[in-house]
């Protein structure tokens, strides 16, 4: 792999929300990515990490530019994929920004959590004030950069907010073990207020009924 494929490289299509999961990565973890879209997270982890990197993909030509990058790749539903797996088969099973995406999102994360010891989640956050105030003084469904689809062709189906994940987090009996907040591309926020302020959030979470204490989770 050329330096290229690097997180954050000039040459690769730039998503800061893969250099902050790759924080959260050990050095030689075994990883399975669902929806590893074109690998580059997993090619990455690979060069730099050390890590065994597999992914599940369900669009051909994002396969295929997986492949051109050495990352071993399973073609079809990431549910299916992770059924050809044993139980704790990997350290980490990351899934970003494709939770609001999944059909049966409860049922994800516990497969996630099958399959791996520890998941890490990144999603677009619905309840961050822009999207607030465009529904407000819109009376439309907002749109954002991380939200950018009309409302008739969006694929997200299960849109949620920093207080939503963390209270089913609660109901699943799942540890929060780091989270970390974006409140605009490039700039990382602490967890004041997150649930108003982030338009990204990364969960890393595990089996345990023991969440990370909260700032504020009401906003």
């Amino acid at each position: 792999m050329t330096g290229s494929d690097r997180i954050g490289s000039p040459a690769s299509r730039r998503r800061v929300d893969y250099e902050l999961i790759a924080s959260l990565v050990a050095d030689g973890a075994r990883v399975l990515d669902l929806g590893c879209g074109d690998g580059q997270l997993l090619a990455a982890l690979a060069h730099d990490k050390g890590c065994i990197a597999r992914g599940i993909e369900i669009n051909e030509q994002a396969v295929l530019a997986c492949i051109q990058r050495g990352v071993a790749v399973y073609h079809g539903d990431m549910m299916e994929g992770m059924g050809f797996y044993h139980d704790q088969a990997f350290d980490v099973v990351i899934l970003s920004q494709t939770l609001q995406q999944a059909a049966d999102p409860v049922r994800v994360i516990r497969e996630m959590l099958r399959v791996g010891r520890t998941a890490i989640i990144s999603f677009p956050n619905f309840g961050h004030w822009r999207v607030r105030l465009q529904l407000l003084f819109t009376g439309r469904m907002p749109r954002t950069p991380l939200l950018p689809y009309e409302w008739y062709e969006t694929p997200n189906v299960h849109l949620c907010t920093v207080r939503d994940f963390r209270l089913l987090c609660d109901t699943l009996d799942l540890r929060r073990v780091r989270e970390i907040f974006l409140g605009s591309p490039d700039h990382r926020i602490g967890g004041l207020l997150a649930n108003a302020r982030a338009s990204l959030a990364v969960f890393q979470v595990r089996p345990g009924p023991v969440p990370v204490p909260s700032a504020n989770d009401g906003s």
